[in-house]
This record gives structure tokens, sequence and C-alpha cells, in this order.
């Protein structure tokens, strides 16, 4: 089993190289690609020195311009060569130490798809009650027009296997990633389960870069990839 982890990096100088030695340190075989984003602070230049001396593992994508979280996934989407892909974020919000966890489903031959769960079961930190809301409300409403019972959709802890992964054809470019791939994995009827992992939030002060309107606009993906796409 081989395993692909794609992360999308946007302006994370402070996290990236910390978060590249803990994907390193997960006990499988795995390619890591990385997509740059077009970051503005530095990022880029330590990314590059990190896939210079990690040639046997890493492989980086430079975009010239930003596009988005969903575009750096969907570039990743091209180079992978693995069993497994897992999208990982690039700013230690999730812990790579979950992987087993994330993986077990798929490897037990049982999932197709699995997602994290930050609400329960595992250690979170407590943040904003409206994101909270917001998420549940989101999470709401794709289960009610995909007729699944998920409890975080917009979770950034997604698995899948090579195969099933590879026969979306997913046009997002920013965060509208989690809702389309959501939707079409339902589509697809395949086997979806959830397993609690850790998640360590941070305030925008610390650089969370999602924000209301990308809630909004969740909404309009959701409905989007359900009813016309």
């Amino acid at each position: 089993m081989k395993l692909s982890v794609l992360i999308p990096v946007y302006n994370e100088r402070d996290t990236v190289e910390l978060l590249l030695k803990r994907v390193e340190a997960a006990p499988y075989e795995k390619e890591i690609i990385l997509v740059d984003d077009a970051s503005t602070d530095g990022t880029r230049e330590i990314l590059t020195r990190l896939a210079r001396d990690h040639r046997d593992q890493v492989r980086l994508i430079l975009h010239p311009d930003n596009r988005g979280k969903g575009a750096a996934i969907r570039t990743a989407i091209e180079h992978v060569t693995g069993d497994i892909v897992i999208i990982q974020d690039a700013d230690l919000e999730y812990d790579p130490q979950d992987y087993p966890k994330l993986l077990e489903p798929i490897l037990d031959g049982h999932a197709d798809v699995v997602f994290g769960n930050r609400f329960h079961g595992g250690p979170h930190r407590v943040l904003y009650f409206w994101h909270s809301v917001g998420n549940r409300l989101l999470t709401t409403l794709c289960n009610i027009v995909t007729n699944l019972n998920l409890s975080d959709m917009e979770v950034g802890y997604k698995v899948f296997r090579s195969e099933i992964l590879q026969r979306l054809r997913l046009k997002s470019n920013r965060f509208g990633i989690e809702p389309e791939l959501t939707v079409k994995v339902a589509k697809l009827e395949c086997r979806i389960y959830e397993v609690p992992i850790a998640y360590h939030g941070r305030t925008y002060a610390e650089g969370k870069k999602i924000g209301w309107k990308d809630g909004i606009a969740a909404l309009y993906y959701i409905l989007r990839f359900r009813l016309f796409d």
C-alpha cells in the first residue's frame, strides 16, 4: 500500500516545515505532493529547500498565481501514484498521528472514503461558537441533499481510495472543494466512514483563513454540485 499525501499550501511559513516532518514520520510508504498556491510570505522558499532536501519522497508544484485550496488539490491529484490519498492542510490544525485511524477502514476493506470528525471523540480546541453553528448548518444541509448522516462535512481530513478520487471531475477553486468532494462521493454511492480526530484549531490572529463569506459560498456549492453538476 502506497499513501499519497496532498498538501495545499498558502502562506504557512511558520508551520509547513514541522508539518512535513510529522508527515514524513508516518509509518507508511508514501509520496508527499506539495502545491504552493503562490505564497508571498517566504513559504515558497522554504518549500523549495525542503523539496530539494527530500527528493525521494517530496514533489513540489508551484502555482504562478493564487487560485485557492481547491485548485491546489486539483493540481496535486494530477500527480498521484499511490493507492490511498489523504488531504493534509499545512497549518498543523490536523495531526498526522491520526493517519492510522483514518486509514484503518479502507485498509480493512470496509470503506472507499473516510472523513475525520473534529467534534466527537477526539481532543479539540475550543474556539468560535458561530463557526460551530455554521458548520452544523452546512453539514445538515449537505446531509439533506445527499441523504448522508455526516457529522463534519467541512473537515479538512478526507481520505480516498485513489481510484475513487480520480473518478471525480472537480471544479472548485477555493473552500468549495469540501462540499464538492462530499456531494460527488455521495453521488457515486461510495462507502463512507467517519473517525474521530484531534483538532488544534487556530484563531484569525494565528492565521486562520476561512471566513463567513466562504460559509455563504458553501451553501451555493452544496446546491450546485447536487442539483446542477
